[in-house]
């Protein structure tokens, strides 16, 4: 199946050492092969990267290493695919507009047979179950709170309930983020770590690769990295348990229940 990587954040941030290890994954070091995508929030505007090749041989994915971009927001993925051609509109992070906002999804897992009928404002442009997943959260949200964007305490029990149901079809791990809220499930793998003071040095698994974060950071910088197996190997990392939904601020997780 696919692989998710996200980041939250309490200042800009940029996600380039993690996704140069994530990257790997889709085709070096494991058999993400079948297109990648990455989304960077910045204020009320969202910056979107997609390539139907492999994150291994894709010149965009080469670009987004190579380039700083600064954000408090980021969700990428890596694509083994289930259900839907290989092709450019099949390829997560999706993005729609809800409340005067973007929201982006990705998804890792199987939602076999799903094929929800009752969609009226949102229609996927694709053949994935994932994109008709996010539609469906997204038409319930909708539906739920029409006139504004809610609070996050009333938006959790919502999505957390939309979730569950999703969740009981099949697989269904997932990052959400509309720049504001970062919302991250677990259905069977997904983990994370926050960095903070007093920072270190990380080593990615997938690349041979070292960064001292203490050499970059400020004591006051916060970082959540959210990913399906964890990418360095000399770090303590989270791992959700199956049925959790997260949501994180300023890179960190907070408690709306």
């Amino acid at each position: 199946m696919c692989q998710l990587l996200g980041m939250n954040c309490n200042v800009p941030t940029d996600i380039c050492f993690s996704f140069e290890g994530f990257c790997a994954r889709g085709g070096k070091t494991d058999d993400h092969k079948d297109g990648w995508g990455i989304a960077f929030f910045e204020g009320k505007g969202c910056r979107m990267f997609l390539d139907a090749k492999s994150s291994v041989t894709s010149p965009i994915a080469a670009l987004v290493k190579r380039y700083p971009i600064h954000s408090n927001h980021v969700i990428a993925h890596i694509r083994k695919a289930t259900q839907g051609e290989i092709t450019l509109e099949n390829c997560h992070p999706f993005r729609r507009e809800l409340w005067g906002r973007y929201w982006v999804f990705a998804h890792n897992g199987d939602l076999p047979g799903f094929n929800p009928l009752d969609l009226s404002f949102y229609q996927p442009v694709g053949t994935t179950d994932s994109e008709k997943a996010f539609c469906v959260i997204l038409e319930t949200l909708r539906k739920q709170f029409p006139l504004k964007k809610p609070s996050l305490e009333e938006l959790y029990p919502v999505l957390e309930k939309i979730t569950r149901t999703l969740a009981n079809i099949g697989i269904f791990n997932y990052l959400f983020s509309d720049g504001d809220y970062f919302f991250a499930h677990c259905s069977t793998k997904l983990c994370y770590i926050v960095r903070q003071a007093p920072f270190a040095a990380a080593h990615l698994i997938d690349e041979d690769l070292v960064v001292d974060f203490s050499e970059l950071t400020k004591p006051e910088d916060r970082v959540a990295v959210i990913a399906t197996t964890p990418l360095t190997d000399n770090e303590v990392w989270t791992h959700l348990k199956p049925g959790e939904l997260l949501a994180f601020r300023d890179g960190r997780v907070i408690s709306v229940e």
